[in-house]
């Protein structure tokens, strides 16, 4: 039951386009239910008129994630209940009213879903290394391969490269049976998903096979000069210094390289030192390379993971934990 609300505080907005609000308000009215639930307010439809009932400033905000979503669907982009999340986010923190960035796919549209992501999709756009650093479930692979993406079918780079060391979670596999692609397709599973969530299965299979995308093992990648590519390395903390050494080096001209990490999912052997966090050392400062930082705030997954990642990262920082 929502309070009583005087309702010289209501707020009134009008759309141009009634057909595009039933994708707007969502099935029976899910996405003003999310936004209600979020911030405390009530809102009212009529026609192509809505009314937001509540504290002032939450009404703002919800005002602002109407209107965001309003302009996301009048661009031809559709919504999904996870845009609504993504929206509420964004506006929490700035100004309502602000244009959001969209990544076009064949797929879908992809939007950030927090100020950390929008900030670490233009630090992708601006520089030609850039880090995205912290923990699972905040994108930052995800939003990676996306930008990969648009710059390969907008023909910005001529190649996607995506890689990631082959270190075992913590298990001893053994022996993998196969052929080489075989052998390491397990460890580049969630490339492959992140790229099927944005290109046609077929597209994603013939863009393998004809080498403008190419997902291999770090190892693959000694000795070679990655030019014209956009170029990835997942799972970073996992190499070693004279691995991220190598990778680094390996950027030639018209490229661009993005390298994730989460130095608390560790899985090099005791005593070795990772090669993300000696990167993120020697090369702060360095001109054209940036960092991103994400935190359990930026989870974008189940609300449950955000939790889970509080509770591990308590328990690291209490000593004796």
């Amino acid at each position: 039951m929502k309070p009583n609300i005087d309702e010289s505080s209501a707020l009134h907005l009008e759309f141009d386009d009634n057909t595009l609000l039933p994708q707007l308000f969502g099935s029976h009215n899910s996405h003003l239910a999310q936004i209600e639930q979020r911030l405390d307010v009530s809102i009212a439809s009529r026609g192509n008129n809505v009314t937001i009932s509540g504290p002032r400033e939450q009404a703002e905000k919800a005002r602002g994630a109407l209107n965001a979503l309003y302009r996301r669907l009048k661009d031809g982009h559709d919504i999904e209940l996870a845009d609504i999340d993504g929206t509420l986010r964004m506006n929490a923190g700035g100004t309502p009213d602000a244009p959001t960035m969209t990544i076009a796919t064949r797929k879908r549209s992809i939007m950030p879903r927090t100020p950390t992501q929008a900030a670490y999709l233009k630090a992708i756009d601006e520089n030609d290394l850039s880090f995205g650093l912290g923990p699972a479930g905040t994108g930052k692979t995800y939003l990676a391969v996306a930008k990969a993406v648009e710059n390969l079918l907008a023909g910005r780079v001529d190649r996607i490269i995506l890689s990631r060391p082959a270190v075992e979670a913590g298990e001893q596999l053994g022996f993998l049976p196969g052929d080489m692609r075989e052998k390491v397709d397990p460890y580049l599973r969630p490339l492959y998903d992140a790229l099927n969530d944005m290109l046609p299965a077929q597209q994603v299979e013939k863009k393998l096979e004809s080498g403008e995308i190419e997902i291999a093992p770090l190892a693959f990648m000694r000795g070679r000069t990655l030019a014209n590519a956009f170029v990835i390395l997942d799972e970073a903390q996992n190499t070693t210094p004279v691995q991220m050494k190598m990778f680094l080096t390996r950027l030639g001209n018209h490229a661009r390289m993005v390298v994730t990490g989460d130095l608390s999912q560790l899985d090099l052997p005791r005593g070795i030192r990772s090669g993300l966090q000696d990167a993120m050392d020697v090369l702060q400062g360095v001109e054209s390379v940036s960092f991103t930082t994400f935190s359990d705030a930026d989870v974008v997954r189940h609300p449950l993971v955000a939790r889970i990642v509080r509770a591990y990262a308590k328990k690291d920082s209490t000593p004796n934990g």
